[in-house]
């Protein structure tokens, strides 16, 4: 199967990217999933942990398609997980200005900027979801508020809106 290169257009997308490789447990976990399809319980074997974590992070970032495996008769059928892209390409450009109060987002740690997410949250769940109001209301540049959503859990990117996931079940 041909391995796709993954495209960054957005300077924000490099947060999720940069948190995520800089864990070496997610790292692994994306080394295994690059080498063969395999269920959450398949690689929690295999990594001797609980790997949902990393499977969030990697989903969210956009790096793993996952499809639902045929089980046996009577079982019950289970996802499994394979990493998306084997390249990268960066394709931006943005001032130092921005690039380093990307980096310095991406690398603080999250009980610093978790009254920020809260508020981010706070203001798409009352329904202010367009960037540019976004960015008025809380006086920062979009490609903060970007790489602040992108950081977030709850929140979603979808050009220049932001929407809430769904929780999971």
């Amino acid at each position: 199967m041909p391995r796709r290169t993954r495209i960054i257009n957005d300077p924000s997308e490099m947060v999720p990217l940069l948190q995520t490789f800089r864990s070496k447990e997610h790292k692994h976990v994306f080394n295994a999933l690059s080498t063969e399809w395999m269920t959450k319980s398949q690689l929690d074997e295999k990594m001797g942990i609980d790997t949902e974590e990393s499977i969030d992070i990697l989903q969210k970032c956009g790096l793993l398609e996952s499809q639902w495996r045929m089980p046996k008769p009577g079982d019950k059928p289970d996802k499994e997980y394979h990493s998306s892209y084997s390249k990268v390409q960066a394709n931006f450009q943005c001032s130092f200005d921005d690039l380093s109060e990307i980096i310095t987002l991406t690398f603080t740690p999250y009980e610093e900027i978790k009254d920020l997410i809260g508020e981010l949250e706070k203001e798409v769940e009352s329904g202010n979801h367009s960037m540019s109001a976004l960015t008025r209301k809380l006086n920062r540049s979009a490609l903060y508020i970007r790489s602040l959503a992108r950081r977030a859990n709850r929140l979603t990117v979808m050009g220049q809106r932001l929407k809430m996931n769904e929780e999971k079940k």
